[in-house]
């Protein structure tokens, strides 16, 4: 039996859908994969995806317009974004248009669990390729299985976005010249155990400096940051070891093509923070997460907008960006995918 949702109480979590999609790799070349209605990987004990983390994924939105239109959000800079991974970690590609073929097949087969418009909700798809055959030896495997899968999730904020807390970890995310610029779970694997400690101090997140000087931003455990000056300007930081957001790219379109303001990407030091009037994180999960202070050891630093108060800049990007994604504000061209039921 179908499960029931509750559209306009729905968590951001993980659950069972009748359908996603899977590929197989093996003998040196990927299959044409097919839809399945197994959501349990059967792998060996000793694969590399559990012996050496050999896996990347991916995790973008489908939309319900307020025309009823089913559209996923620019799926082509994460099916780049998920090659990059995969090259890095060793890993065959998936062939580019089967990737996007197979997103819209998966989406249609399951389209009736695309959440309402009304609701706020959306429908995420998590792409994830792994090594699935057996190494004992510390190289690349050589079958992989990848999974398209998909789920409908809440709004990040069960009571609308409200400013949050950061602190300063005195952990590294990311190594230079390492996997920071990849989504790849032993990245996410570094955050967890600084997370959790961050979480037990009160904080919501960790805020990680360079790794190399730590007086650079660098971005937080699941998202990029940005900032905005006293005088309107979006800052954002620039690092090779940052992974290169997707919203965080939109937000730079935005920002300059439909706010008209001016954004400099750049290394932004720590010392710098404090004068900035406001500061948000950014992801596919909460499009913008509003930062009402930053604490670094005995030192903290309150924004100007405070912990009640959403800044009116963020506050306007993140309208502007829901408003194109949901299709009450045109969207540049090549933005969204539309998904025929």
């Amino acid at each position: 039996m179908e499960k029931k949702y509750d559209w306009s109480n729905l968590p951001f979590d993980y659950s069972v859908t009748p359908w996603r999609f899977i590929a197989k790799y093996k003998d040196g070349a990927w299959d044409d994969g097919t839809l399945s209605d197994d959501p349990v990987c059967h792998i060996s004990e000793c694969s590399t995806v559990i012996q050496y983390s050999q896996t990347c994924f991916d995790g973008f939105k489908a939309y319900r317009t307020k025309d009823d239109k089913v559209v996923i959000f620019r799926m082509d800079l994460n099916e780049e974004r998920f090659e990059n991974s995969s090259k890095r970690l060793g890993i065959p590609v998936f062939p580019k248009e089967k990737f996007m073929e197979a997103v819209i097949q998966v989406v249609k087969a399951n389209i009736d669990l695309v959440p309402p418009y009304e609701s706020g909700a959306t429908l995420y798809v998590r792409p994830v390729v792994y090594g699935t055959s057996a190494c004992l030896g510390v190289h690349p495997a050589e079958e992989y299985e990848l999974r398209i899968f998909v789920m409908p999730v809440g709004s990040y904020y069960s009571d609308g976005i409200k400013p949050i807390s950061l602190c300063v970890s005195d952990y590294d995310r990311a190594a230079p010249r390492g996997t920071g610029d990849i989504k790849s779970g032993l990245n996410y694997a570094m955050s967890l155990y600084a997370g959790l400690l961050a979480h037990e101090a009160g904080f919501a997140e960790n805020l990680y400096l360079d790794p190399a000087t730590r007086t650079k931003v660098e971005e937080a455990g699941g998202a990029n940051i940005l900032f905005i000056t006293k005088d309107g300007k979006f800052v954002t930081p620039k690092s090779t070891s940052i992974l290169p957001s997707v919203t965080r790219r939109s937000l730079v379109y935005v920002a300059q093509h439909y706010l008209n303001m001016e954004v400099e990407e750049r290394t932004v030091l720590f010392d710098e923070v404090e004068s900035f009037e406001e500061c948000s994180l950014c992801g596919t999960a909460a499009v913008l997460s509003p930062v009402g202070r930053i604490v670094a050891g005995d030192k903290e630093i309150l924004f100007p907008t405070g912990m009640q108060t959403v800044g009116p800049v963020v506050k306007k990007l993140y309208d502007t960006l829901i408003g194109i994604q949901r299709g009450t504000i045109p969207a540049p061209d090549g933005w969204l995918f539309e998904v025929e039921g």
